[in-house]
């Protein structure tokens, strides 16, 4: 029998606490890499999304969709709307201060978003068990109260920082060390062995 990864807590999950070098609340959360889609301020066409530390294990984030985020002809693609949420709920590891990778992404279309509007996410830990870090988010229109757009829920796996190093093409090493300041989560402080 096949286990199937779910994106609701366990029994015996709890809510973690923020980690003490955690990022301080109302803080900018960094771009863990710089051309990365969702986050990263290098990426021509990218979602370009902010985030912001809240008062617990929660964020709040927001993008603009433009017309380079389109599926149907003025409305945001599904894909890229699913992407804005791992983006947003992946952010919530740096409360942790554990590199993690999405292993279950759920998400839920409830309003069609069009370009020109921005989209207010807020995102927060629902339970963690070992290494699995459970996730939620809304995603409203017209502000941090209006009307919710999307929803989502994931599963997150917290995994040693190694991970990212050994799955990195041959040609980013060499750029990655012309270039460190590309790469926010290179930190010694950062807890690389969870």
């Amino acid at each position: 029998m096949s286990r199937i990864a779910s994106t609701v807590p366990p029994d015996g999950a709890e809510i973690p606490t923020r980690h003490r070098l955690s990022p301080a609340t109302g803080t900018k959360i960094p771009s863990h890499f710089a051309h990365c889609f969702g986050c990263g301020d290098l990426h021509p066409t990218g979602l370009h999304l902010v985030a912001h530390v809240g008062e617990g294990v929660d964020i709040t984030a927001e993008f603009t969709v433009t017309e380079n985020h389109q599926g149907a002809p003025g409305l945001a693609h599904g894909g890229l709307l699913s992407l804005a949420f791992d983006e947003s709920l992946g952010k919530l590891m740096w409360l942790l201060r554990a590199p993690a990778v999405t292993a279950r992404l759920e998400t839920d279309f409830i309003k069609p978003v069009p370009i020109g509007q921005t989209l207010y996410i807020s995102a927060r830990i629902t339970g963690q068990m070992n290494r699995k870090v459970y996730t939620e988010a809304v995603g409203r229109l017209g502000g941090q109260d209006g009307e919710i757009a999307v929803r989502a829920s994931a599963l997150f796996v917290i995994v040693p920082m190694q991970h990212f190093i050994d799955n990195m093409p041959k040609e980013y090493h060499e750029y990655i060390k012309a270039n460190p300041e590309v790469l926010a989560f290179v930190d010694p402080e950062f807890e690389i062995n969870p």
